[in-house]
């Protein structure tokens, strides 16, 4: 998963995890293993100098290529600054939380730091509040491993999520996963010549024969900039994958793994009225978290689906995990986007019910085959209709 700009707050004292006492109050792990990233929450109780308070801790651990990758911290019991990291960091993993012990918490972060350390990847700024957690190496046995790899992972319910994650740590090399996907012994790494690739799209069809019922799976996949179409067949039972095979491997180009990703956007565009400073701030409340990137021409801000129900369907998009986005241009206009009418007016309402709604006029309502904000984003015009008008010409 791609790092994020987040934007976050950094409160409290330069250093409160140098304290002399610290008592474990609570600690919690997201469920997004099998997406490839973890969020990882501890709270504790500092005491100095007779007196006590609050020391909170996010970290932010992707499994697939950065390692340990984001940490943040709060001294103390603001609760909205507390809300607003946990967002920034975890709001857009769709996942649960799962409580865990101290001795888990700090093996979590431990298997993490060696990934980096491992990988030649420094480690998150403010490692002076978080290097007591490394001071004394913790152990797990075989039992408590699983335990803990379990909290970390979406409960699996139906044979789609099975195959959908199986292939998506598959193809990304993610071997510890697939096997707590899998039972039997089989071969995991059946496309060991192609380098690790994200699974863009996969289409899962039933197939019969005379030996049972299995899987046939047409999987998009991505790999140093170009793209494969892969199909294999597999078998489940007990929601585990049993057999994995590999049937065909096909080069395609960017312009048909385009094609093949494409969906309907609707777009609503409107004009912003003497924007208030605090126009960012009230606009991220609506996305779940500050998930902002900057651009040349404007501010994008993603809204994710508080779940993962993306991976249980028989055709699994992976950019469907983003459920809007709205993009501020320096303009000044708003657009906004979605990729059904259900979606794009739930983003119209909640727009219309936040302090910013008497700041916006809506101009014109679109609905495109295919997504095109993107192309405006990465374009060099300013003005949205500007850029119709121009690539209908």
């Amino acid at each position: 998963m791609a790092n994020r700009n987040f934007r976050l707050i950094k409160g409290g004292l330069s250093s409160p995890a140098e304290s002399d006492k610290k008592t474990f109050v609570s600690a919690f792990v997201t469920d997004t293993r099998l997406m490839g990233v973890v969020g990882l929450y501890i709270h504790w109780e500092l005491e100095t100098d007779r007196l006590v308070s609050d020391f909170h801790q996010f970290f932010y651990f992707d499994a697939e290529e950065y390692g340990f990758e984001t940490y943040r911290s709060i001294y103390g019991n603001d609760i909205l600054e507390i809300s607003y990291i946990e967002h920034a960091l975890m709001g857009g993993l769709g996942g649960n939380k799962a409580d865990l012990t101290q001795k888990e918490a700090a093996y979590l972060l431990q298997s993490y730091v060696d990934m980096n350390r491992r990988l030649s990847i420094p480690l998150p700024e403010g490692e002076i509040e978080y290097s007591f957690l490394l001071s004394k190496r913790v152990e797990l046995n075989d039992r408590e491993q699983r335990t803990l790899f379990a909290k970390q992972c979406t409960l699996i319910e139906t044979q789609y999520q099975a195959i959908n994650y199986f292939l998506m740590r598959c193809f990304v090399k993610d071997f510890e996963a697939a096997d707590f996907l899998s039972s039997g012994e089989f071969s995991q790494d059946i496309y060991a010549d192609i380098s690790a690739a994200t699974l863009c799209k996969n289409t899962i069809d039933l197939f019969e024969n005379d030996y049972g019922i299995s899987y046939l799976c047409e999987s998009l996949i991505e790999s140093d900039l170009s793209y494969m179409l892969v199909l294999s067949e597999l078998t489940v039972s007990n929601m585990k994958v049993t057999s994995f095979e590999k049937r065909s491997v096909m080069k395609v180009s960017a312009v048909e793994a385009t094609m093949m990703l494409s969906r309907p956007e609707f777009v609503t565009v409107y004009e912003i009225i003497n924007m208030p400073d605090e126009f960012d701030l009230d606009l991220a409340d609506l996305t779940s978290g500050m998930f902002l990137t900057v651009h040349e021409t404007g501010r994008l801000f993603l809204s994710f689906n508080k779940n993962n129900d993306h991976v249980n369907r028989k055709v699994f998009r992976l950019n469907e995990d983003v459920f809007g986005l709205y993009y501020v241009t320096d303009f000044g206009q708003l657009l906004i986007a979605a990729y059904s009418i259900k979606g794009i007016h739930t983003m119209e309402k909640d727009l219309r019910r936040s302090p910013i709604s008497r700041f916006l006029l809506a101009v014109s309502k679109y609905e495109f085959k295919e997504p095109v904000l993107y192309e405006f984003i990465q374009s060099d015009f300013d003005d949205f209709e500007d850029f119709l008008d121009y690539i209908k010409e």
